[in-house]
């Protein structure tokens, strides 16, 4: 896996992603501990620039962590479509709060579980103020309902923060990470209070030791197998979506929501709710 080694030129192609206006960097940002309150459109990924001309590899395998750590050597999974779904009377409108996926896209763990997908960037600055209301969600999810976030991977630094995620991600499975919540949200805080952009390997490995992981610990699970399948697997997944920007939700790989079409972060979590009942009724 390559990464361009101009941070600056990098840094550019990510900031041109974000189609919402100038910002203030002077202005102080929210922890992501913080319940923030200002709602906000999604991050687009139109400006971005394109940087690969090949398509992305076509991964039927994933790798990524589910409930169970089983999970990491199965299948993608197409949740099941072979059911018509029950007549309700139903609060959101597909096509106006909602798009439904033709056909039904894979998901990243089984079928045992509605599983519902964020997709996010650590350096959205809509994903920060998301991640209260979607941690909050999480606690008091169903219990047939399985929780996944997806990096996004539009371009090369918001790659290189994927590979941070999944990174961190085999770290907290193996024991490495002591509070994952805690880590999670140092790196939005990393990237939106400090100033930080994570534009380099080293920048991203010194952040992880200063969160005690060893440097050996850190390498031998950046450059490994099982993160580059995962980061393999988010970019096919995130061409299945149609991931145009973040944060985005997909809902058992059959429906895609966001806050742009919720109407906010409360409604959006109101149609998460409303379409895992859609998919417990079928």
């Amino acid at each position: 896996m390559r990464y361009l080694p101009l941070s600056g030129l990098i840094l550019a192609f990510a900031l041109a992603a974000c189609d919402s206006g100038p910002e203030a960097p002077q202005q102080p940002v929210p922890d992501a501990a913080e319940d923030g309150s200002v709602e906000a459109p999604a991050v687009s990924q139109d400006a971005a620039p394109e940087t690969e001309n090949a398509e992305p590899e076509l991964v039927e395998e994933s790798a990524s962590v589910s409930d169970d750590a089983e999970a990491d050597t199965q299948p993608l999974m197409l949740a099941q479509d072979n059911v018509a779904e029950s007549e309700g009377n139903w609060k959101f409108t597909e096509g106006r709060h909602f798009h439904r996926l033709v056909p039904t896209q894979p998901t990243v763990g089984g079928s045992d579980k509605i599983e519902v997908a964020e997709i996010f960037w650590y350096g959205c600055n809509h994903c920060l103020d998301f991640e209260p209301h979607i941690n909050r969600w999480e606690e008091d999810k169903p219990a047939n309902v399985r929780f996944v976030r997806i990096p996004a991977m539009w371009n090369p630094l918001v790659k290189l923060h994927g590979q941070l995620y999944y990174t961190e991600e085999v770290l907290v499975k193996n024991d490495k990470i002591e509070d994952p919540a805690a880590f999670h949200a140092a790196v939005f805080n990393e990237y939106h209070r400090r100033g930080n952009r994570l534009t380099s390997e080293t920048a991203i490995q010194a952040l992880f030791e200063r969160h005690g992981v060893s440097a050996a610990d850190f390498q031998a699970t950046w450059k490994s197998f099982e993160v580059a399948q995962k980061v393999r697997v988010a970019e096919d997944l995130a061409r299945r979506y149609n991931i145009t920007g973040v944060p985005a939700v997909v809902v058992n790989g059959k429906y895609r929501t966001g806050g742009a079409e919720a109407g906010g972060y409360p409604e959006l979590l109101e149609v998460i709710d409303e379409l895992i009942a859609r998919e417990t009724a079928r």
